[in-house]
This record gives C-alpha cells, structure tokens and sequence, in this order.
C-alpha cells in the first residue's frame, strides 16, 4: 500500500488565506462618520472615550488596543453585539464557540465566565433595555469585542511565542483582527465559517483529538516489554494480546481479539500501524514496532497540539504551484494548480546539520554541477583527509580553486559519477545555503530513517524533477537531452522562465490522504522545543493536555 501525505495537507497550508487585507498597511483609520444614528440600521453607539476607559480596568484585553480603536472608528462607535432588538444572534452564537473550546481543546484559557453570565443575563432579560446604551451594554459590548479578539488571535494566528527561537524561519501568517470582526458582525456569517478559515490539513489534525483523548481515559498504556525474538505471524505471547488491544483502540485492528496468537489479523493491522509511523510495512513487530506502540495517548496528544499551532502559523499565499518538503516525513511533494503531481522520498539534515525551516524559490537547475564544498567541510573533513593522504583531492575528483577567509583553500569537487551532489542541482537562493540535489549514494533511501545529509535535500529521482520543471520546453528539454546535460564535463546552469515557490515545512503528526493520523519522529527536537513554550502556566492555550 502507497501512503501519500494528504494532497490537501501541507498545501492547504500555502493557498488559504484570510482575505484580510482591506486595512492592512494603510495609513491610521479615521472614523467613518457616514454612519449616524439616522443612516445605519443600529442606533445604538457607544461614547468614544468608552475604549480606554473600559482598557484601563481590563488588562486582558490591552494588546488589542489599536484593534478597538480600528473596529470602532469605522464603525463611527456603534454597537457591534447590540441592536435596538437587544443582544444580537452572532453574541450567542460566539459565547457558544468560546464553551466549545473547552471540549475541543481540553483548555479553558479563552472562556470567560463572568462574561458568559452577563450575556446569559441579557438573554433572559425582556425588558428590553437595549433601546438605550447603558453602562453594562457597553461593558459587555467591549467585553465581546476584546474576547473576539483574544480568541482569533490564538486560535486563528497561535501563541504569542517567538517561532525563529524554535527554528522556523518560514514568516508567520499576518492576521486583521478588525477586518475579521467586521466582516463577520455586518455579513452576519457563520462565526464557525467566517471568513478566515484554518485549513482543511488542520480541521482534519484537530478530528483526532477527541479520539486520543477517549484513550487515554479508557485504555491501560504501561510499556509493553520489548521481545527478545521479534513477532511473527504465528508467534503466541501475552503481550500479542495487549498489542491487540492497542491496534483495536488506534482503528488499525478491525474487531476486538483477545487472543494470544498472531493471526492474519493481525499482521494487516501491525502493517497500517508501520505505515502511519513511516515504516516499511513488513508486518514485524519488534523493538521498533514496540517502542511506537509504547508513545502514550497523552504524549500523542501533545504531539498533536504542536503541529496544530504549526498549522497556524502559515502564511497566506495565492500561488498553487509549489514544491513541499516535510523533513521528519522524508518526503517530497510537488503541486500543479494545486493537484498534486508526484511524491518523492528525500534524505535530510542530520541531528547534527538538520535542514532550516523555510521558504523560497526555485529559479534554477544546474547540470553536471562543482560540489564547492563548504568551509566547515573543508576543515573538519577534507584537510584531514589531505594530511592523511597526499592523493586525496586527486582520489576524490576534487581540486583547489581559490583561497578563503582565514587561508582555507577553496576546494570543489568535479562533475562525474562520483560527485557528492550527483548529476543535477536545483536552485532556491537562501541564506541558510540549502538546495535539492541528486546523490551517488542510493542505498540512503533504502533506509526509514534518512536524516543523513549536511542540510541539504537529496533526490530520489531528481530527473523527474528535472522534466517536470522543463515541461513546458520540451523541445530543448527532451528526456534524452536531460540524460545529456546531467553528463558533461562542466556544469550547465539553466534559468526556469517562472520561478516556483518552495516550503521546507517539518510536521511530525499530519492526516494523509486516506484519512489516516501518521506520526513520525521528533528527529531535531523541535516538538520538544515548542511543548516547552506552549504547556505552561504563562502561556496555556491548550495547556491542560
């Protein structure tokens, strides 16, 4: 069986965008003052000096000061929660969405109690007193606005934590919380569809929750002891009957068994189970099978968490062609008006020289190319190599050709078989010095665990890259031409006439296109980074895992 990340799943990531953009990066916003009591369809507004009065007793909502002033300047101050009639629909059916948080996220941060009983009060209330602005309508009418605010910006944008502190240098999504407020008070839309929408990779993320949170109320999670000789089909054991259990509870063993043979059953569920880890699906339950199934339901759930708040991260963008690299998946994924068009398997940074979270551009390929080799390489590998063996650089197919800071030559390797970057380079220009590459060494992909490289991302079919990029060329560019070009003695640089974005993205829980929740390894430890900032008492959206 051949799992494919969700087409939807990290491209929906590039391509959703809050639409938000009606008063981004203009000059400070004036009050409309078209809109008046006789001119609009609510006559009630609120005193302008009301914000900073109300802002000065209420601390929680500081941060969205200019936000206030925004929503209410162009709304000439009137009432957005209020109407002649009373408290209007979208007040309840906000303080709706604030309870449903609590049992979504398990987290109580965003729910507000006391403003909960006001508008509980005012519910009930049939006397009618909305025909006038008192001081608890406007109270609760900024009570509101500022809770709005406070939920948008958290659940639509994430925490308030530095993201580049934990390695993602990928520029966080730009949110217009006035925008959004009004668009859903004068629209009156659904608050649960309104116009800034999470993607569907992180709807589909977020369906998990309530699964692993039954879980882990109801299921025994103590480690199972690794087995001496790994499990076969045939094996008996006890603990096959607890790894029965688990698969049952997890949805990859159909019926509940609790027997102690490992049956046919069995072994189709330990192989879903492998491919929602990204292993070879072999069916062998062993130390590796066993440590996976030992991850417990809540440390699941944290893992989920994380990848959620990545999810909210991402920045808008209106392109629908891009290439997508998701390091702890080792996998490739190119998009073509937004279809997805082929996967590849890629090796990536090693724990030591992990590959940098970011965007760019792919704007060239080069053939044949010179490995110029990193200084850092140089130093720590190569000039050992050259005090150990006076014909290393000749064994190597390398060769000087300047000289750098410090007096380190500057050392690249020829074009051939032998060359570290293979027959082909792509291209995105960056400051962290990463780029898509070929390899002489295919046996890396043979492997379930490909973070090998210095940084950089090696190809498993890079020609097929190659072809795809020049599609559109297909008389200069022909397979036999392509086949020509990654075999000269120096290297070709060809220029793509439209450049294609690239996100070097790490999503270590994600739902693929079956449906399926996937899991892979922490392999930089940057969930264990992020959960470090997230889970506390200081910052505690969804904290209460």
């Amino acid at each position: 069986m051949k799992k494919i990340l969700n087409g939807v799943f990290i491209f929906c990531c590039l391509i959703y965008s809050c639409h938000n953009t009606k008063h981004s990066n203009q000059e400070e916003i004036q009050v409309d003052k078209s809109i008046t009591k006789k001119t609009s369809f609510n006559n009630l507004f609120i005193d302008s000096n009301a914000i900073s009065n109300f802002l000065s007793k209420h601390s929680e909502y500081q941060k969205f000061k200019q936000q206030y002033n925004d929503f209410y300047k162009l709304r000439n101050y009137q009432c957005a929660w209020f109407d002649s009639s009373g408290m209007g629909e979208q007040a309840y059916n906000f303080m709706n969405l604030l309870a449903n948080v609590v049992d979504t996220y398990n987290d109580s941060s965003l729910y507000n109690k006391q403003l909960s009983n006001e508008v509980d009060a005012f519910k009930t209330d049939t006397s009618n007193k909305a025909l006038i602005v008192t001081p608890d309508i406007s109270e609760t009418e900024l009570k509101l606005t500022g809770q709005f605010f406070l939920y948008a910006s958290k659940i639509y944008g994430g925490s308030d934590i530095n993201i580049q502190e934990l390695g993602w240098f990928i520029p966080r999504k730009k949110l217009d919380l006035t925008v959004l407020l009004d668009s859903l008070i004068e629209n009156k839309s659904d608050i649960k569809n309104s116009a800034l929408q999470l993607s569907d990779a992180y709807k589909k993320l977020l369906d998990y929750l309530p699964l692993y949170r039954k879980i882990d109320l109801s299921v025994n999670w103590d480690s199972i002891a690794y087995p001496e000789q790994a499990f076969h089909k045939g094996s008996s054991s006890y603990n096959i009957k607890t790894i029965k259990e688990r698969l049952y509870a997890l949805g990859d063993l159909s019926e509940e068994d609790s027997t102690t043979v490992y049956d046919t059953a069995l072994l189709h569920a330990a192989k879903r189970f492998q491919i929602r880890m990204g292993f070879s699906p072999d069916g062998v339950i062993g130390k590796t099978f066993i440590k996976q199934l030992n991850i417990t339901p809540s440390k699941r759930i944290e893992q989920i968490l994380v990848n959620l708040e990545r999810l909210r991260w991402m920045p808008a963008t209106n392109d629908s062609n891009a290439i997508i690299v998701n390091i702890p998946e080792y996998k490739m994924y190119v998009y073509d008006s937004a279809r997805l068009q082929f996967a590849m398997d890629v090796v990536v940074g090693s724990t030591a020289t992990g590959t940098v979270i970011f965007t760019g551009n792919l704007k060239y390929i080069v053939f044949s190319p010179y490995w110029n080799i990193p200084p850092s390489i140089i130093k720590k590998e190569i000039l050992p190599g050259i005090d150990r063996n006076k014909n290393y650089l000749a064994d190597h197919h390398m060769e000087v050709y300047g000289k750098g800071a410090g007096g380190v030559p500057e050392i690249r390797q020829l074009p051939g078989a032998d060359n570290a970057l293979g027959h082909v380079k792509f291209l995105f220009p960056n400051n962290f010095d990463i780029y898509f590459h070929d390899t002489n060494n295919h046996g890396a992909f043979n492997s379930s665990n490909r973070n090998l490289s210095h940084g950089c991302i090696r190809l498993s079919d890079p020609k097929k890259l190659a072809m795809y990029l020049l599609r559109d060329d297909t008389t200069h560019f022909s397979s036999e031409k392509v086949d020509s070009l990654m075999n000269l003695p120096k290297e070709k640089w060809v220029t793509l006439k439209n450049s294609v974005p690239v996100m070097i993205s790490y999503y270590t829980a994600f739902v693929d296109s079956s449906g399926k929740l996937n899991f892979r390894n922490d392999i930089y430890k940057h969930d264990s980074a992020m959960a470090a900032k997230l889970f506390t008492p200081n910052n505690n959206l969804m904290a209460q895992k």
